[in-house]
């Protein structure tokens, strides 16, 4: 066959009226939802057991914000939440007594999606780690 004689096939599946719907969830149930202040908490704790007297570094600020990030979605899927895939962005900076202001912006649904956020700081470096916990349809 040549490849200009391809055409592309569609596949349909034939259910039981008995089962039409059935497997098909929607989105998650109540208690398998992402968690805003369970998420929230598990940031906070891998901030500061990775993070407790450091001082900042300029040079090992990336290899820190990878590493922290890495740590905080092992934590998330260790919560068992089916079909939800987390993202997670990790700052750090040096300490100098200036304001910091960070923002996002997502488009996701409202009723299964949501996220976290936590900060950490001593003398010498601030951090800010926000987790999204995205439910996939």
């Amino acid at each position: 066959r040549d490849s200009s004689d391809r055409r592309a096939a569609k596949v349909y599946i034939a259910l039981p009226k008995e089962k039409m719907g059935q497997d098909l969830i929607a989105e998650p149930a109540f208690n398998a939802k992402f968690r805003q202040g369970r998420a929230q908490d598990i940031i906070g704790e891998v901030l500061k057991s990775k993070l407790a007297n450091m001082s900042y570094h300029a040079d090992n600020t990336s290899t820190w914000t990878r590493e922290i990030a890495d740590d905080i979605k092992v934590k998330l899927k260790e919560m068992a939440l089916e079909r939800y895939k987390f993202v997670v962005q990790v700052v750090i900076g040096e300490q100098r007594g200036e304001g910091v202001k960070m923002g996002s912006r997502c488009f996701w649904d409202p009723n299964t999606d949501n996220y976290a956020t936590a900060e950490y700081s001593n003398a010498s470096i601030f951090c800010v780690a926000v987790a999204f916990g995205v439910y996939l349809y």
